[in-house]
Parts: structure tokens; sequence; C-alpha cells
């Protein structure tokens, strides 16, 4: 029994990209060049998660105090403001 089902996608631009991989034998069909792709993809989510879940641990394990939403948006201002002048 199979346990997926066809799909149809439109590449557009990144048609040129499968049929080369295609060409170049690296693949032998358009639904292998996708399983990578998105394999890929997947990859670079989880990444992209890992990195969050540590930066947002480092920021909650900060021991400096935390400064008021108000007070970092005035000190932006004032520096946006300094560079305006020149």
């Amino acid at each position: 029994m199979r346990t997926s089902k066809p799909v149809t996608v439109t590449l557009g631009a990144q048609q040129a990209s499968l049929e080369s991989r295609l060409k170049s034998g690296g693949y032998s069909s358009a639904s292998e060049v996708m399983r990578a792709a998105l394999r890929a993809l997947d990859r670079e989510d989880q990444a992209l998660d890992e990195i969050l879940r540590r930066r947002v641990s480092e920021s909650l394990a900060d021991p400096r105090p935390s400064v008021a939403a108000e007070d970092v948006f005035a000190r932006l201002r004032a520096v946006h403001a300094e560079g305006s002048d020149t």
C-alpha cells in the first residue's frame, strides 16, 4: 500500500535547478529532489529552533536587571535623533 499521494508542484524559476540536479545524475527523479529539499528545510527549521531556544534560555538566565520597554525605546529614539542631525 502506498503511504504517500501524488502532489502537483509549480516550481517557477526553481524548475531549472531541479532539472540541473536531474541531469547531473545526483537524483533519479523529481520526487527525490523534492524529498531532499524538504529534509534540508526540516534540518534548517530544527537548527533555527535550537538557536532560538538557546537564546531564550540565555536571556532568562542573564543576571542583569530587566530594562523597561519605554526606557529602551527612549534610548533608541535618542540614538536615532543624534544620527539624523548629521
